[in-house]
């Protein structure tokens, strides 16, 4: 069963303008050590700066809280799989969210997939329950 779905669409030029503003106060308040990692070795680091900004802001959506209610940037991260498949990881409030709006006897999973096309970037968050492992019926 579908929790939530969020979308969210982020200028890349805005991001860019606002790296070279605030630049590690911006990097270190809404993204992970390893989100920046991943960042900065690419070679458009504003498209992927605003990709993951676009995940977290559609991630709160799909949480049903917006960017309120004590969740921070950083308790919503993007990774990818060795495949390049992007992965999504909550913590600290958004997880405890995540945990008190999956019915009991599911366990909770957040799809995510990002996309860009200068100067914008799409991120597009679904979360679903499926029955825990040995519920099924």
């Amino acid at each position: 069963m579908i929790l939530g779905i969020g979308t969210d669409l982020a200028n890349i030029e805005r991001v860019e303008r606002t790296l070279a503003r605030f630049g590690d106060r911006f990097r270190t308040r809404c993204f992970t050590p390893t989100e920046q990692a991943k960042a900065e070795r690419r070679a458009d680091v504003a498209g992927t700066y605003a990709k993951r900004w676009a995940a977290k802001e559609a991630c709160s959506k799909a949480l049903g809280t917006g960017l309120r209610m004590g969740i921070a940037w950083k308790d919503m991260a993007v990774t990818n799989l060795p495949t390049g498949q992007p992965v999504m990881h909550l913590t600290g409030w958004a997880a405890a969210r995540l945990a008190e709006m999956t019915p009991p006897g599911h366990e909770a999973v957040v799809h995510v997939t990002l996309t860009d096309d200068h100067p914008w970037a799409q991120a597009f968050v679904v979360i679903e329950a499926r029955p825990a492992h040995g519920t099924e019926t």
